[in-house]
This record gives structure tokens, C-alpha cells and sequence, in this order.
């Protein structure tokens, strides 16, 4: 009985899977075709009409890359800008490397601003955006990414030909840092975010994370700015966003918005990050649970009976997954059916060198180098199953939190970071 259940879990699991990797793949392409076609076609942008976009920086003991933060913000095409960096009661040499630098190039739109307290990164923001902020657009860049020299001036040409785009998720890529954990994160990195065309494609992406995630400003001042009730304040603005109709208020992705970011050092800070995302994604998940299978007009249908069913499935699959991982290799070695285990693992290597090839962003060169890691990702990717596990196992155990019944603090703290700036 228990070999049927297992069986036919498996066979179901893997049918959704397969059609899954079938429409990403297929999605990616499309939208990359599509953007072909846009730029193309694209208009002149016309002068002295481009909206100001307002920086925002939050940063909390980041002395090892603000400065490199900054420079990148500073040699953009774009140059109508107001910078905001909050410091959250940093105790390194954050605050004093930004008046450095300010003092530096006296010419930038920039102010420091600083909390002497820890509120947490959504309440500090709020306190920019609150008082400070008068652009008509808003960036958040963290403070340990940097943007392209391209980025801003290509998030706002979206804001431009479409007024119905409220917010925009960049294509945000992890800095190589020779490890085999900094790889993991890379590769992990690319695979997700290319899913997000597909998202796009089809009018269902209700996550804008927080690196280079580009909104218009008076739609945050309307939901109020963010929200500081879960652990995942940038997932949160996007999602309540998306609650209030998507439709005629879409959030996309935007492949050439590139940005660039640390990926965490150690396993442990690894384990840490991910409970920490898993914890406010279904913090943010239940708050706005009723969207899901809503046929409320204001909804596409891919968002509410597609993409957030599948998102809670995803967390159900991944509790059984070590059952099924099992399951595979009982069914390779006991049953004498090595293809079982080998259609899997061409499966996913497959899939990684699709999502090597087509990427945008990455040379000739770099992509026959990452094309000889493929055979291993499938391994490596187990890595990566047994952190999201141990997370959502914590959710579970941490249920008052993920409910909302109890405070998760708002205080954050840094992880360590590869390298100190100049």
C-alpha cells in the first residue's frame, strides 16, 4: 500500500515538474523574443521628460561594500537621480566611508540618513521614504549589489511605454567568489530568475525582491510604504501590490536590469538566509491568501489558480521530497532500473545548460566554463533541498511566527561579506 502511495506521488510530482521545466523553458524563450522585438522597436526617449528616481540604500553595517554600491550608482547612464542611503545604527565605518564619499563628489543628489536605533530594514526605509524621498520613481539597491551602468535608465523605459507597469523585479545575478557554495547560489540564481519570464509572459509574478526593485512611487505612497509585520518586507510591498488587482497594476521582470549581489558566505549563514526568506514568504503568503484561486476580475487567472497554488505546493513537495528521493533510488538499484535515476539527473542537466546558454548577461567564454559544472548541479542542487527543508521545517516548528501570532523583530543583522571596499 505504502509502495502505491509512494508510486503514484512520484509519478504525479514528476508529471508536474516535467510540465513545469516544458513552460519555463518555453516562457523564457518567448519573452526573450520579445525583447528582441522591443528594442528594436523602441522609440527615442525624448529629452528633459524623464522622471527623477529616487536611490534608496539601506544599509546596516556594510563597510565592506557601500562604496561599491555608490560608484555603481554613480557611473549610471541615468542621471536624474536623488540617492538616499539610510544607515541603521550601523557600529562599523558604514556611516563615515558614506560622508567620505560624499565629501568626494560634492556634485551627487545624495543624503545620509541615520537611525540610531536598529528598527529593522522596511521601518528605516520607511523613514527615508516618508520624509526624504521626492522621486517619481523609487530603486531600492542593497548595500551590498551593484547595479549596471544601463539598469536604471532601462527600468525606467518600462515605466515610460507602459503606465499600468507598477513595479519591476531586476535580473539579479550572484558574484562568482570561486567556492562551491558561491557557485550553488549562482547557478541557483539564474535558474529562478529565468522563471520569471515565464512569470511575466503570463501576467502571474507577485515577488519583486529587493536588489535593484524598481517601483513608481506614488503606488507605494498609496499601500502605505511597506510593511514591517513579516520578515520579508520587499516581498511584502509586492504582494500587497498584487492584492489590490493585477491586471491593469502588473508587476514584471526585467532582464536587462542587472544588478549584482554578494550571495553569503558560510553554510551557516546560508541556513540562517534562507529560514529567514522561507519564514516572510509564507508570512506574506498567508497574510494575502485570499487572492489564491480568487476569480475576483481584478486577477489574472494564471496568478490565483496557477502560480500561488503552485507556490504552496512547491513547500508540500519539497517535505516529501526526501521520501521520493528515496523512492528513486530503491527503484534504480533494487529494481534493477537505472534509467529511472538517469532520466532525472538529463533532466536537470539539461535544464541547467538551457539556462546557461540564452542568458543575456554572460560572455561566450563563461558560459563553456559554467556549461562544465552542469553534470554536478544536479548533485550540488541537493544542497540547496536540504536548506530549504531545514527552513521550512523551522517555519513549521516557528508556526506562531509564521502566522503572524507573535513579533519576528524588526533588528537585522549583516552577514559577512567576501571583500572591503576601496
Amino acid at each position: 500500500m505504502l509502495k502505491d502511495i509512494t508510486f503514484y506521488a512520484f509519478v504525479v510530482i514528476a508529471l508536474i515538474n516535467t510540465i513545469h521545466f516544458g513552460l519555463y523553458i518555453a516562457g523564457a524563450n518567448i519573452y526573450d523574443v520579445k525583447q528582441i522585438w522591443r528594442k528594436r522597436h523602441l522609440p527615442k526617449a525624448k529629452r528633459g521628460k524623464h522622471p527623477l528616481v529616487t536611490i534608496l540604500i539601506p544599509a546596516h553595517n556594510e563597510e565592506s561594500g557601500i562604496i561599491k554600491t555608490l560608484e555603481s550608482v554613480r557611473k549610471s547612464s541615468y542621471r536624474k537621480l536623488q540617492i538616499l542611503v539610510v544607515d541603521d545604527a550601523s557600529t562599523d565605518t558604514t556611516r563615515s566611508l558614506v560622508w567620505r564619499y560624499m565629501k568626494d563628489h560634492p556634485h551627487l543628489n545624495i543624503r545620509l540618513l541615520r537611525k540610531q536605533k536598529n528598527v529593522g530594514k522596511g521601518e528605516a526605509m520607511n523613514h527615508a521614504l516618508k520624509k526624504y524621498a521626492e522621486g517619481d520613481l523609487l530603486m531600492t539597491i542593497d548595500a551590498d549589489s551593484e547595479i549596471a551602468k544601463n539598469s536604471i535608465k532601462n527600468a525606467v523605459r518600462y515605466f515610460e511605454e507602459d503606465p499600468e507597469i507598477v513595479g519591476l523585479a531586476a535580473n539579479v545575478q550572484v558574484k562568482e567568489n570561486g567556492t562551491m557554495l558561491g557557485l550553488l547560489q549562482k547557478f541557483e540564481h539564474m535558474i529562478g530568475y529565468r522563471s520569471k519570464k515565464f512569470y511575466t509572459l503570463t501576467n502571474s509574478e507577485f515577488i519583486i525582491g529587493g536588489v535593484a526593485s524598481t517601483y513608481r512611487m506614488d503606488v507605494v505612497k498609496r499601500a502605505k510604504f511597506y510593511d514591517t509585520d513579516t520578515q520579508t518586507e520587499d516581498i511584502g510591498l509586492s504582494m500587497k501590490l498584487v492584492s489590490k488587482g493585477n491586471l491593469h497594476q502588473r508587476i514584471i521582470y526585467a532582464s536587462d536590469v542587472l544588478a549584482l549581489t554578494e550571495g553569503v558566505q558560510t553554510y551557516k549563514a546560508l541556513f540562517k538566509q534562507r529560514y529567514r526568506w522561507k519564514l516572510g514568504m509564507l508570512q506574506n503568503i498567508i497574510k494575502y491568501g485570499k487572492m489564491i484561486g480568487n476569480n475576483d476580475q481584478i486577477y489574472s487567472r494564471m496568478l490565483t489558480l496557477y502560480r500561488l497554488p503552485m507556490a504552496i505546493f512547491s513547500e508540500l513537495v519539497l517535505l516529501v521530497e526526501p521520501i521520493l528521493l528515496m523512492y528513486i533510488i530503491y527503484l534504480s538499484i533494487v529494481k534493477d532500473s537505472p534509467l529511472t535515476m538517469l532520466g532525472a539527473y538529463l533532466t536537470i542537466t539539461l535544464y541547467v545548460l538551457w539556462t546557461i546558454w540564452p542568458d543575456e548577461h554572460t560572455k561566450t567564454k563563461d558560459k563553456f566554463r559554467l556549461s562544465l559544472y552542469s553534470p554536478i548541479m544536479y548533485f550540488v542542487f541537493y544542497i540547496m533541498n536540504i536548506v530549504q527543508l531545514v527552513a521550512i521545517i523551522r517555519c513549521l516548528k516557528d508556526n506562531k511566527k509564521m502566522l503572524r501570532k507573535v513579533k519576528t523583530g524588526g533588528a537585522w543583522v549583516s552577514p559577512k561579506r567576501a571583500t572591503a571596499s576601496n
